[in-house]
């Protein structure tokens, strides 16, 4: 795959190379890339837990209750 990235990004590349993070220019753009995965994972493990945190609060404070299940049993009358 050839890609042109431009004369700033190709410029990083090449600091990072001469800093010795890399050894080349495709380790540079391997590491960015899983470290951009990493990223997006995290973001989303954030977001799955501010989901579950609201939701708890909600719980706790009885806007969202919550049902054991015999009640749920009784509700639907299984």
């Amino acid at each position: 795959m050839n890609i042109n990235i431009g004369s700033p990004y190709e410029a990083v590349i090449k600091r990072i190379i001469e800093k010795g993070y890399a050894g080349n220019q495709t380790e540079v753009i391997r590491q960015a890339i899983l470290a951009y995965e990493r990223m997006l994972e995290d973001e989303e493990l954030m977001l799955v837990h501010r989901a579950v945190t609201t939701e708890m609060s909600e719980i706790e404070t009885k806007k969202n209750p919550s049902y054991s299940f015999d009640e749920i049993k009784k509700i639907l009358k299984c």
